[in-house]
């Protein structure tokens, strides 16, 4: 990082044709830039992997539960899973699917 001799402003590199410069976002005060190190930081990418599941395959998935009732049916099976839908200090929301009419719901615990 430098700064500008005339105003104490940021000074940036800029490209021309003789080569590299660096100029004063202030006063647009222009000088040689010599020996620039350029530290760009670390390039960070996340990659995020959807999963396509077929509800046919659901059953070897999603473990099944016999404590909870269907609201919609009154049955007592139903598959679960848990997502953290809310920050990181609340805990997570576990959803539900009926294995006899499908129907989802959720809890939050």
């Amino acid at each position: 990082m430098e700064f500008c001799p005339k105003c104490g402003g940021f000074m940036t590199s800029a490209r021309t044709s003789s080569g590299v410069v660096l100029v004063c976002r202030k006063c647009g005060h222009r000088k040689t830039a010599g020996s620039v190190t350029v530290n760009l930081g670390k390039v960070r990418t996340r990659r995020r992997a959807a999963v396509v599941v077929d509800e046919s395959d659901e059953a070897s998935i999603h473990p099944k539960t016999s404590d909870v009732v269907c609201p919609q049916c009154g049955n007592r099976e139903a598959y679960w899973w848990t997502v953290q839908t809310r920050s990181a200090d609340e805990p997570m929301t576990q959803f539900f699917r009926c294995t006899k009419c499908g129907h989802t719901w959720r809890e939050y615990t």
